[in-house]
C-alpha cells in the first residue's frame, strides 16, 4: 500500500511544489488536491488518508479551523508563508511546520518524520515498510534510502555528518542535531556533541567509551549520566 496524501492550499503553485517534491518518493501517493479546504472533507469521509499537507491562510476556512473540525486526524504537515503560527500549530499536534518557499532539503526532513511516525503507529498496512524502517538522505546529489537497522553510528563533521552503516559510510550535508531529530528515539541516542549511536549495535561499554563494530566512541561529559542510564536500562547485560 501507498502512503496516501492530500494537499490543501488556495494557491495552485504551492500545490504543484509539494506534488513535485513528493514525486521523488515511491511510497507516497497524492489522492487529492484542493484549493478549497471545505471540499476536502468529502474525500476524507470516504477514504483513509495518512498525511495532509495544509496551508493556514485560506479564504474559505483557516487551516486551524480545518484541523479542529476533522473527525479523525491524519498526520498534518503545515505549509505556510508565515512563521508566527508555529506555536499554535504544534499545540494542535501537527507533525511538522514548513515555511514557504519550501526547499527540498527541508521537505525531506518532513518525509523522514512521516516515515518514523507511521512505523511507530503501524498506520500503514504495508508489511515491507513496517519490517524495514528507513530514512532518505541526500548523498552526492541523489536520494539514498538507508535502512535504520543498518546504521551503526553517526559522526559530526562540522556542517556535514558521516553516517556509518554495516554496508558503507555516507557523507551528508546535514547537522548532527537535525539527523538525530529524524531518527526514532527508541533506537538512537546522542552520546557526544559529535556522535549519535544505534543503541542495539553496542557491543561493550568501558569507562567513558562505547564500542560498536570494534570502533570506540567517546561519551561526552554532558551526556554521560543520561547515556549510561538509557543504555543500562535497555541492555541489562551491560550492567554487570
Amino acid at each position: 500500500m501507498k502512503i496516501k496524501c492530500v494537499i490543501i492550499d488556495d494557491e495552485q503553485l504551492a500545490i504543484s511544489v509539494i506534488e513535485n517534491h513528493l514525486k521523488n518518493f515511491d511510497h507516497f501517493e497524492v489522492v487529492g488536491t484542493f484549493n478549497n479546504p471545505i471540499k476536502a472533507y468529502s474525500l476524507l469521509e470516504k477514504e483513509k488518508v495518512d498525511v495532509i499537507f495544509l496551508d493556514i491562510n485560506m479564504p474559505q476556512m483557516t487551516g486551524f479551523s480545518f484541523i479542529e473540525n476533522l473527525n479523525s486526524k491524519p498526520l498534518i504537515v503545515i505549509t505556510t508563508a508565515y512563521r508566527e503560527y508555529a506555536v499554535k500549530s504544534f499545540e494542535l499536534n501537527v507533525l511538522d511546520y514548513l515555511v514557504k518557499p519550501i526547499p527540498f532539503d527541508r521537505f525531506l526532513k518532513s518525509i523522514n518524520k512521516i516515515y518514523q511516525q507511521l512505523y511507530t503507529n503501524n498506520a500503514v498496512g504495508d508489511t515491507s515498510l513496517q519490517q524495514e524502517p528507513h530514512i532518505f538522505l541526500k548523498v552526492d546529489k541523489k536520494l539514498l534510502k538507508i535502512n535504520l537497522n543498518d546504521i551503526l553510528y553517526i559522526e559530526s563533521l562540522k556542517d556535514y555528518i558521516k553516517v556509518i552503516t554495516k554496508i558503507g559510510d555516507y557523507v551528508v550535508h546535514k547537522s548532527l542535531t537535525a539527523i538525530t531529530e529524524e531518527l526514532p528515539l527508541s533506537n538512537f541516542l546522542r552520546v557526544h556533541r559529535s556522535y549519535t549511536i544505534s543503541i542495539n549495535k553496542i557491543s561493550a561499554i568501558e569507562g567513558n567509551t562505547i564500542e560498536i563494530a570494534n570502533r570506540r566512541i567517546p561519551i561526552g561529559r554532558n551526556y554521560l549520566k543520561q547515556t549510561k542510564e538509557r543504555i543500562l536500562n535497555t541492555n541489562e547485560d551491560l550492567e554487570n
